[in-house]
């Protein structure tokens, strides 16, 4: 099983060497929490977390 690992910047999950959203290239294997947003425009903690796409996300990233 491959650990996930998380964006520092915008704690969106990532598979490759570059964040999707900000573009970055620092990430972290160590993060707790973990959720899934499926409408930031509508989603409260989305609004709470600074989320504005669509995306698994980790709720704490070390």
């Amino acid at each position: 099983m491959v650990k996930l690992k998380a964006c520092k910047k915008c704690r969106i999950f990532v598979e490759g060497s570059q964040c999707p959203l900000c573009k970055g290239t620092g990430f972290s294997n160590s993060w707790k929490g973990k959720i899934y947003i499926l409408d930031p425009v509508k989603s409260d903690i989305a609004k709470e977390m600074g989320v504005e796409a669509k995306g698994d996300y980790a709720i704490k990233v070390n």
